[in-house]
């Protein structure tokens, strides 16, 4: 640690420059409404996943075949493409009737929206699988009570299912979150200048790339500490009732000190 190529001075300088701040947001801003965008389909795919009807649960297993079966650099990379394939697309009336309006592709999907598009779609596909890992875990008798006391399907998976779910779902979907945040570096490729982008923004000027990566690192492992967190809580929160509830990390480290001190066991005596 003590070698200069490190350039410390450097790193502190560009720690909180305004450069890598606003790429932590962007960064942030991706995280939040891909997941967001993710945990919406997952939750949608997992229910037509488990649908009776095999059309609809075959177009979900077909959605989730297809977007994990293709590296998630090539969807963003796709979709920053899109324009190529579809430069405007029109809505219209079906059965040859008028034109309503169009939309021009090559201006409405930005780098950043193209990001959005490719991680969100991609997110879906292992959100599905949470979800109904989730859905699943919740005994089949909650669902035949919820039916006989009148409840609809919908109202049942609302009311009963998912928030039992929650325990099942709520530790996975924090390690997707998690992973996301890393995961949002990949659309620097398309010009999006997230902290990633904004770092190598930096050294492509500077020419100091090792400082600035270890900049990047230092926020990525700051912000992902901070979900850990919150996942932790988070878990906790839904794990209420359950008979091995854990202390916290501050309880067993209290419960440890306690044990090994003297003057405490003196006084309990």
């Amino acid at each position: 640690m003590q070698n200069h190529r490190f350039e410390w001075s450097v790193i502190r300088h560009y720690l909180t420059h305004d450069t890598i701040l606003r790429g932590l947001v962007v960064t942030l801003e991706l995280t939040a409404v891909s997941m967001a965008l993710g945990i919406a389909l997952g939750v949608v795919l997992a229910v037509m996943r488990l649908s009776p009807n095999p059309v609809v649960s075959s177009l979900s297993w077909l959605y989730i075949w297809f977007f994990r079966g293709t590296p998630v650099f090539v969807q963003i990379l796709f979709w920053f493409n899109i324009a190529t394939l579809y430069p405007r697309i029109g809505i219209g009336l079906p059965f040859g009737g008028p034109q309503l309006t169009h939309l021009n592709l090559t201006t409405l999907i930005s780098p950043f929206a193209a990001g959005v598009l490719a991680l969100g779609l991609n997110e879906g596909a292992y959100m599905s699988e949470i979800v109904r890992a989730g859905i699943i875990s919740v005994d089949e008798g909650q669902t035949e009570a919820a039916s006989a006391l009148g409840m609809t399907r919908l109202l049942t998976l609302r009311r009963v299912v998912l928030p039992q779910a929650m325990r099942v779902i709520i530790p996975p979907t924090g390690n997707e979150t998690i992973s996301m945040l890393k995961t949002t570096s990949l659309v620097s490729a398309i010009a999006v200048y997230e902290l990633l982008g904004a770092a190598q923004n930096i050294y492509n000027n500077t020419y100091q790339v090792t400082a600035l990566l270890i900049v990047a690192s230092i926020w990525y492992l700051a912000v992902t500490s901070v979900l850990s967190v919150g996942q932790y809580y988070l878990e906790r929160h839904y794990a209420r009732g359950s008979r091995d509830l854990q202390p916290t990390m501050i309880g067993r480290w209290w419960a440890s000190v306690r044990d090994l001190s003297p003057l405490y066991r003196r006084g309990s005596q």
